[in-house]
């Protein structure tokens, strides 16, 4: 994983929690007028786990899928050049084929 990735993530922590504090701030005098007990707090508490988690799944999904490796990366560089290599070889030694037998034709239909 880049460094970059990796603030990005821990500054989003930062934020969503940062935030919770301040609902709790909010919801934990609210929930004493309201009489609703712990449920504000307890879903102030879920949310921000629920987006944490979120956040941190993501951005593995998308490490693991998108990015190589510079070994990797060179490897790869490595085999698509060998397939060039394969693939102009194979065309030279066609087009060579086909002017074989473009010219054994010119000559059977002369001597016909």
């Amino acid at each position: 994983m880049t460094k970059t990735s990796q603030d990005i993530r821990v500054i989003s922590t930062t934020r969503i929690w940062g935030i919770t504090v301040g609902m709790l701030a909010v919801c934990i005098p609210l929930s004493a007028v309201t009489r609703s007990g712990a449920l504000l707090p307890l879903a102030a508490i879920g949310g921000a786990t629920a987006g944490t988690i979120a956040i941190w799944r993501a951005d593995d999904k998308k490490s693991k899928a998108g990015y190589l490796q510079p070994q990797q990366l060179e490897l790869l560089e490595q085999r698509i050049a060998n397939l060039e290599t394969i693939v102009s070889h194979d065309e030279f030694d066609l087009q060579r084929k086909i002017k074989q037998l473009e010219t054994s034709d010119r000559n059977n239909h002369s001597v016909s």
